[in-house]
């Protein structure tokens, strides 16, 4: 049995990197002082959708990235968060860093948001990789918000062996939106037989057709029951996950 402290820290990201980081630093902060050993952040924390994701976008030894890896370092603790990246065909790519003590891994979002209007692909390269990383004895899968629509690609990370899975998001408001978020973060967990922790970014009117966020971050067991779910204002989320539950619900239910 393993036992792994994490937290999901809901804020609303802006169009400024540097506040975004300051305001991500100091959420890490807030949650490794409650005792998280592993700290979610949202997808697109380094610069919130509706900015010129062109003009922000960093490689992944940039200052936002070399931030997160400070504090994280500093702290002793691994952070998950959102970035941009500049993409060989001169998009960008919507990638989550893992970074912290014997950790440093990647993931490019694969299944991008082109739906309710939103056309994220005009200015995002798809990704084509799944990734894990093992960290406390975990092995942490990562995906992105609009991959919770594909079933497989969770199931594909179960069988990689990922007991946790994490999802930074920035889930757009709209009717029936949040029914949807809650439905799909439970079915997810249930199909990678996996602990999921879900990471949006808090309520923010929206704008246009850009997807900003509803909150409701949430930390689902490997049955698809919810353990833990925020409101839609900033604030952390803590829980503990436990490997033995995975293991017992995949011995008791082996669709992997």
């Amino acid at each position: 049995m393993t036992l792994l402290r994490v937290a999901a820290a809901q804020l609303s990201a802006g169009p400024s990197p540097d506040a975004n980081l300051a305001a991500a630093v100091d959420a890490v902060r807030r949650a490794a002082e409650g005792g998280a050993e592993l700290v979610a952040l949202p997808e697109a924390t380094l610069a919130c959708f509706g900015s010129d994701l062109r003009a922000v976008a960093e490689p992944l030894d940039g200052p936002f990235a070399t931030g997160l890896r400070k504090v994280a370092a500093d702290l002793g603790v691994v952070v998950i968060a959102g970035l941009f990246e500049p993409a060989d065909d001169g998009r960008v790519h919507n990638t989550l860093l893992a970074t912290g003590p014997g950790v440093e891994a990647s993931y490019r979002k694969i299944h991008l948001y082109d739906a309710f209007g939103s056309r994220e692909s005009d200015l995002v390269a798809p990704g084509n990789e799944l990734v894990s990383f093992g960290f406390g004895g975990v092995t942490v899968g990562l995906a992105t918000c609009y991959d919770l629509r594909f079933a497989d690609q969770f199931t594909s990370l179960g069988r990689l062996g990922a007991e946790l899975v994490v999802v930074p998001a920035s889930w757009g408001a709209g009717p029936g939106k949040e029914e949807q978020w809650d439905l799909l973060t439970r079915a997810r967990a249930a199909d990678a037989q996996a602990w999921l922790l879900a990471c949006d970014q808090a309520y923010v009117p929206p704008v246009g057709t850009d997807p900003l966020g509803i909150g409701r971050s949430s930390l689902t067991t490997p049955l698809g029951q919810t353990h833990t779910r925020l409101s839609a204002l900033p604030e952390i989320l803590h829980g503990t996950i436990d490997t033995e539950l995975v293991a017992a619900v995949r011995a008791r239910v082996p669709i992997l």
